[in-house]
C-alpha cells in the first residue's frame, strides 16, 4: 500500500530535493575536474627545483572534492529511487551514506581551515627558494630560473616580499618580462598573485560546501519522516 497524504507529499519533495543533490553533485565534480586541470595552478604545481616538487596540498583538497561529487552522485540517485519506490531498505541505505557523506565533508572543511594558509605559504617558499637559487647562481640555476619564470609569465607578476628583503638584485630580462617590472614596482609581487590564486579557488570550495551541507541536512530529515511514514502505512 503507498503512502498517502502529507506522507506523499515528502516522498515526492524528497525526490526533489535529491534531483537537486544529484545535480550538485555533477557541477561539484565538474568544478573539481576544473580546478584540477586549471592551467595556472597545474603550470604552478607541476614545477620541480631540482628534485623538489612544487607542494601539491592544494591538489589533497580537490581529490577530496573530486570523491565527494561522485558519490553525490550516486546517493542522490539512491535516493530518488528509494523515495519512488518507497523502499525503506534504499532509504536506510541512502540515510547511511548521507551521514558517512556528511561526517567527511565536516573533515574535509577542518582540513581545509587548518592549511587554507599552509597551501599558499608552501607554494611562495618554493618560489622563495627558486628565486634565490636564481639570483645567486647556485648549481641549479638554471633549472631554477625556468621555475621563477614560470611563476612570473603564469601569475603575471615579478619579485618576492621575502627576497627583495634580502637582496637588491638588477632586475633582469630572463627573470622578469619588462612589462612585468611595472608590476613589481606597484607591489603586485609573486606572494601575493600567490595568495589571490589560492584563496579564490579555496573560497569555491567553501561555498560549495556550505550549500551541499545544507541540502544533506534537509534530506536527512525528510529521509527519516517519509521512512517512519511508509512503516506507518504498512501497518494499517
Amino acid at each position: 500500500m503507498g503512502v498517502e497524504g502529507c506522507t506523499k507529499c515528502i516522498k515526492y519533495l524528497l525526490f526533489v530535493f535529491n534531483f537537486i543533490f544529484w545535480l550538485a553533485g555533477g557541477i561539484i565534480l565538474g568544478v573539481a575536474l576544473w580546478l584540477r586541470h586549471d592551467s595556472q595552478t597545474t603550470n604552478i604545481l607541476y614545477l620541480q627545483l631540482g628534485e623538489k616538487q612544487a607542494p601539491n596540498t592544494f591538489y589533497v583538497g580537490i581529490y577530496i572534492l573530486i570523491a565527494v561529487g561522485a558519490v553525490m552522485m550516486f546517493v542522490g540517485f539512491l535516493g530518488c529511487y528509494g523515495a519512488i519506490q518507497e523502499s525503506q531498505c534504499l532509504l536506510g541505505t541512502f540515510f547511511t551514506c548521507l551521514v558517512i557523506l556528511f561526517a567527511c565533508e565536516v573533515a574535509a572543511g577542518i582540513w581545509g581551515f587548518v592549511n587554507k594558509d599552509q597551501i599558499a605559504k608552501d607554494v611562495k617558499q618554493f618560489y622563495d627558494q627558486a628565486l634565490q637559487q636564481a639570483l645567486m647562481g647556485e648549481p641549479d640555476a638554471n633549472n631554477a630560473k625556468a621555475v621563477v619564470k614560470t611563476f612570473h609569465e603564469t601569475l603575471d607578476c615579478c619579485g618576492s616580499d621575502t627576497v627583495t628583503a634580502t637582496f637588491t638584485p638588477v632586475w633582469r630580462d630572463d627573470l622578469c618580462r619588462k612589462d612585468s617590472l611595472k608590476s613589481f614596482f606597484e607591489n603586485t609581487n609573486c606572494h601575493k598573485k600567490i595568495d589571490e590564486l589560492f584563496s579564490g579557488k579555496l573560497y569555491l570550495i567553501g561555498i560549495a560546501a556550505v550549500v551541499v551541507a545544507v541540502i544533506m541536512i534537509f534530506e536527512m530529515i525528510l529521509s527519516m519522516v517519509l521512512c517512519c511514514g511508509i512503516r506507518n502505512s504498512s501497518v494499517y
